[in-house]
């Protein structure tokens, strides 16, 4: 006789995965914050694929610090000479940029590592500069300060000095993303005033991307190595939406999530793409959108500031607890939403493992008696 296979009742089963994940998910991400004293807040800006967290410590009285955090580990990234820093991003070398302040109080971007430290990238004639973004190969794009007291959107050269990528026309840009081809993203100013996303290619210079239909202004925040483009765009009833563009169109993410201003922050290299919506004024939701589908986590299941998503799919910012941000990382494959604690849910689990215990009785009797020698699988 073949050996009987025996399914749990389908609800039981879902109970018990449900029991599975949140424990995985609780060893996996339950830790919060760098280890920071009370009273101080955390955030992360980035994660390489070695599980080194670019991020932020936020002193309870304003003061912002530069650190990197890795397997209990926080490192002090220090400033240019002055008070404060903060991150933006990491690449899979450990290479951070950033900002930080130099001894006259003014904020240079900087490039650092564990073999040379912090290192000042200096500005475009200006007194200020702000670094955004760093490629796998170490290039670094954002924006600064020129002689004139504009801001221009900048990447670096070979040796590590700044290259200006003007404008669209009008008197300012800024840079917030950049690929491993060198292909640059970010917002500039028109001749009419207005904000447009922008890419930039090498050798073939600044275009604008557009907006939604009927938007005025747009903002490109991040791109991945295959091209693919995402921001936000004013729409034609003048809210925020998110949007995705492949160089062909672009795809209207906020009009899936069908309601609230929603901003995409960040895209990976299988093209997810992760950001933030506001509904109502209400505290800010995770939004991620891959593989077609739009999801929209739930407020205890996601992130107060979404900042990047991994190619390992790892979503990365910071939750709020009411007083203090603290790092987070989440899954970008959303939970599953705990039960309802109510008596009739209790009932239902009740009748259910009552059953269950029915079930297993007779094919444990059934087993005694008719099935001696063969093995039973449960499934």
């Amino acid at each position: 006789m073949p050996p009987r296979h025996t399914r749990f009742p389908a609800p039981l089963l879902g109970l018990c995965l449900l029991a599975a994940v949140s424990t995985a998910n609780a060893a996996i991400y339950a830790e919060r914050g760098f280890g920071e004293r009370d009273g101080n807040g955390s955030i992360a800006s980035d994660l390489n694929p070695a599980g080194l967290v670019a991020g932020i410590i936020m002193e309870e009285e304003g003061r912002r610090r530069a650190v990197t955090y890795q397997h209990g580990r926080l490192r002090e990234l220090g400033t240019l000479g002055g008070d404060e820093g903060f991150t933006k991003a990491i690449n899979i070398h450990g290479v951070v940029v950033g900002s930080a302040q130099t001894a006259s109080g003014a904020w240079h971007a900087f490039r650092y590592d564990a073999a040379g430290g912090m290192r000042d990238l200096g500005t475009l004639g200006g007194t200020s500069s702000y670094a955004t973004a760093i490629a796998q190969g170490g290039q670094v794009a954002g924006y600064a300060d020129t002689s004139a007291g504009d801001f221009h959107a900048f990447v670096t050269k070979a040796d590590h000095s700044l290259q200006d990528l003007g404008t669209l026309g009008g008197a300012s840009s800024y840079a917030s993303g950049l690929n491993s081809h060198g292909v640059v993203v970010g917002t500039a100013q028109r001749d009419d005033g207005y904000r447009r996303a922008f890419v930039y290619h090498p050798g073939a210079g600044m275009r604008e991307i557009g907006t939604l239909p009927g938007g005025r202004i747009s903002s490109a925040t991040a791109i991945n190595d295959a091209g693919l483009i995402v921001g936000a765009s004013e729409t034609a009833k003048r809210r925020w939406h998110a949007f995705a563009w492949d160089g062909k169109r672009m795809l209207d993410l906020g009009a899936m999530i069908g309601q609230g201003d929603s901003y995409a922050t960040a895209v990976n290299a299988a093209g997810h793409v992760v950001g933030s919506v506001n509904i109502n004024g209400f505290e800010p939701m995770t939004f991620v959108y891959k593989e077609g589908v739009m999801t929209v986590r739930r407020r205890d299941d996601g992130l107060y500031l979404t900042n990047k998503i991994t190619d390992a799919g790892l979503v990365v910012g910071a939750v709020y607890t009411g007083h203090k941000f603290q790092a987070f990382a989440v899954p970008s494959q959303a939970s599953p939403a705990p039960p309802r604690r109510n008596p009739l849910d209790w009932l239902v689990i009740t009748f259910l493992i009552s059953a269950s215990g029915v079930a297993l009785y007779q094919l444990r009797r059934r087993h005694r008696v008719g099935v001696t020698g063969q093995r039973m699988h449960f499934l």
